[in-house]
């Protein structure tokens, strides 16, 4: 729902409570005369029903404040970043593999063409064992090439940024 609409419907709301409040205080009042001996005006039974209504309005009214502080507020704006331009102010940091071994950059070459891919995935693809690529993976890791996230039973592999 519209931060605008919840503002006409609080202040709705508020408009009947103010009414509501008004027609049991007269009532309270009507009963406190029939049953107070004393004077109209020095009864103690109105001055408490007169701060019980003066308490319950300014609880309306800083809800109807809120009211009126949603239907002039603005709509916060929707921020749609795009990839491409994000690409061209981050140019791609060049990663040295001339000390990795030829089943790391094996690995590090089918993770930097897909971005982001499942540890299954590559040891599929490689033909390696479990093993042997979560120890690849492991100074891949440690060197910060790439990152493990945990997703459920697996892990995706993405390089590190």
């Amino acid at each position: 729902m519209e931060n605008k609409n919840i503002g006409f419907l609080l202040i709705g709301i508020s408009i009947l409570i103010i009414v509501i409040i008004f027609l049991y205080s007269s009532a309270l009042k009507e009963i406190s005369a029939g049953s107070c001996s004393m004077e109209e005006f020095s009864c103690p039974m109105n001055k408490s029903i007169d701060n019980q209504t003066y308490i319950s309005l300014g609880v309306v009214a800083l809800l109807m404040i809120v009211g009126f502080i949603l239907i002039f507020s603005k709509p916060q704006e929707r921020i749609i970043f795009k990839t491409r331009t994000i690409e061209k102010k981050f140019p791609k940091k060049e990663i040295n593999t001339q000390e990795l071994k030829p089943e790391e950059k094996e690995i590090l070459r089918l993770v930097q063409n897909n971005k982001a891919i499942f540890q299954a995935e590559l040891i599929e693809k490689t033909k390696f064992g479990k093993a042997k690529v979560t120890r690849i993976l492991d100074r891949l890791e440690g060197r910060g090439f790439v990152e493990r996230k945990r997703r459920g039973m697996t892990n995706i592999v993405v390089l590190k940024e």
